[in-house]
């Protein structure tokens, strides 16, 4: 794996949860997606919502991978880490992930 395809994973990862959240028309409900439903919101609320949500995930991915690079804090440390592929091929080594983490959630 590569390291854009890593961080390309977390924004994946991120759409699927958000997607999963607002999903009415599966047959498997996740817990956020009933009690969303149970709020009765309008779509306009539904959509200010869902945007709510998305920045909030975007912001959390986004400090988690430049907390792994070492440009962030992760709680109370800040530190960069090797990050190695099941193969034990390094993925990211300090500074590599911050480029990507911006392109996926913050460009265009």
């Amino acid at each position: 794996m590569t390291t854009e395809e890593f961080v390309k994973n977390f924004y994946l990862e991120k759409q699927n949860i958000l997607h999963s959240a607002f999903d009415n028309q599966s047959e498997y409900k996740t817990l956020v997606s009933t009690k969303i439903g149970e709020l009765n919101l309008n779509e306009v609320q539904i959509e200010q919502l869902k945007n709510i949500i998305s920045d909030l995930l975007t912001d959390t991915f986004f400090t988690i991978l430049l907390g792994l690079d070492g440009s962030a804090s992760i709680g109370d440390s800040q530190q960069s880490f090797k990050i190695y592929d099941e193969r034990e091929q390094l993925i990211s080594e300090g500074g590599d992930l911050e480029g990507y983490a911006y392109e996926y959630f913050h460009g265009e």
